[in-house]
C-alpha cells in the first residue's frame, strides 16, 4: 500500500488506483471556499464543469474526481462496492483540505454522489468539512419501490449479474436541457449500458442513504426539483421528514417547482448555482431564488404512492 496522492489532474489511492481529477480554481483571485463535487451513477467528474464556472465567478474553487467504476476507470461499468466509494471520498477530502487548509470546504453530491456523501458524513469517521450540498440525493430505497421492481432487480442481479440494461428504453427524462442530454448520450465516458449487479449496488446505496437520514445533522443545503423523474418525490419526502432536528440555520431545503433531476445542468442551472454560492458565502441569508421559501407541504402534497419506474 502507498500513501494516497493528489495532483491537479490525478488522485491516486492507497491501492495505487488512479482517478482523473477535475480542478477548477478560477482566475487566480483569492478563493473564498472550496467545493468537492461527487458525481452520480454512470457519470464522471466533468458533470460539474458548468457548476464550476458559476462557482468560480464567486471565488469558490471546485475539485471533482472520477469515482471507482466510472469515467476513465479501467473497470468502468463494474460496481466497486459502496465501502470503496465512501473511503475514496474521505481520502480525497483529506487531501484537498491539506492543499487549502485555511479555506471553508464543502462536499456537493449529485444523485448517487449525494447518497455517498450522506453515508460518509454519518460514518464513525466522517470527513472534516464545513457543510454538505445534496442535489437530488439518491434515496429511492427498496422500501419505497413497487414489489415488481424489487423482484426484477433481485432476479437480474442473482441470475444474470452481467446482463446490461439501457436506460434509453425507460422514457425517463433527467433534464429539460436537451442539448446537454444529447451530449451525454454521445459521451464515451458516460456509461450507457448498466450491468445488473451495478444496478443492485446503487439500490443498496440508496437503501443505506435513506436509513442514514436520521443521523445527518451536518450543516446542509438540500436541493430537489418537482419535475425529477429519476428520484421520485415520496422517498425524498421521507428522507426530509426523518432528518434530525437541528437549529434552523443548520439546514436549508431548496425546492424548485420547475427543476429536474440534473438541477445543476438544467436550463435554469444558473439560478441553482447562484443559490449554492449564496448559501456557501452567507448561509443564513435567504436564497436569491426564493427556493428555500417553497412550502414543504404544498410541494410534496401529491407525492404519496407515486411510482416512477427507472
Amino acid at each position: 500500500m502507498k500513501n494516497p496522492e493528489l495532483t491537479p489532474n490525478l488522485f491516486t489511492t492507497a491501492d495505487d488506483k488512479p482517478h482523473r481529477v477535475l480542478c477548477r480554481l478560477g482566475d487566480g483571485a483569492p478563493l473564498r471556499a472550496i467545493v468537492i463535487a461527487v458525481h452520480g451513477f454512470n457519470d464522471h467528474a466533468s458533470f460539474i464543469e458548468e457548476g464550476a464556472r458559476n462557482l468560480n465567478r464567486h471565488r469558490i474553487g471546485v475539485y471533482a474526481y472520477d469515482q471507482r467504476g466510472f469515467g476513465t476507470d479501467p473497470d468502468a461499468g463494474h460496481w466497486p462496492g459502496k465501502a470503496a466509494l465512501i473511503d475514496d471520498l474521505k481520502v480525497f477530502t483529506r487531501l484537498v483540505r491539506a492543499r487549502h487548509p485555511d479555506l471553508p470546504t464543502y462536499i456537493l453530491g449529485e444523485s448517487m454522489g449525494g447518497a455517498i456523501v450522506m453515508l460518509a458524513m454519518t460514518a464513525p469517521t466522517a470527513p472534516d468539512v464545513d457543510g454538505v450540498i445534496l442535489s437530488a440525493p439518491a434515496v429511492w430505497a427498496r422500501a419505497t419501490q413497487p414489489f415488481y421492481q424489487r423482484l426484477g432487480l433481485w432476479l437480474a442481479a442473482h441470475i444474470a449479474p452481467c446482463l446490461k440494461l439501457n436506460g434509453n428504453t425507460l422514457r425517463i427524462q433527467a433534464s429539460d436541457n436537451i442539448a446537454m442530454l444529447r451530449a451525454l448520450n454521445a459521451d464515451p465516458l458516460f456509461i450507457q449500458n448498466t450491468r445488473a449487479d451495478a444496478l443492485k449496488g446503487i439500490v443498496d446505496v440508496m437503501d443505506d442513504a435513506l436509513a442514514a437520514a436520521p443521523r445527518l445533522a451536518d450543516h446542509a443545503l438540500i436541493l430537489y426539483g418537482a419535475r425529477d423523474q429519476v428520484i421520485p418525490k415520496e422517498p425524498v419526502r421521507i428522507m426530509l421528514e426523518n432528518l434530525p432536528d437541528v437549529p434552523s440555520e443548520q439546514r436549508t431545503i431548496a425546492l424548485y417547482p420547475q427543476g429536474w433531476h440534473m438541477l445543476g445542468r438544467d436550463l435554469n442551472a444558473d439560478t441553482v448555482w447562484r443559490d449554492v454560492a449564496s448559501w456557501i458565502i452567507s448561509p443564513t441569508t435567504p436564497l436569491p431564488s426564493g427556493a428555500d421559501a417553497t412550502k414543504f407541504e404544498t410541494f410534496f402534497s401529491k407525492s404519496r404512492r407515486t411510482i416512477v419506474a427507472v
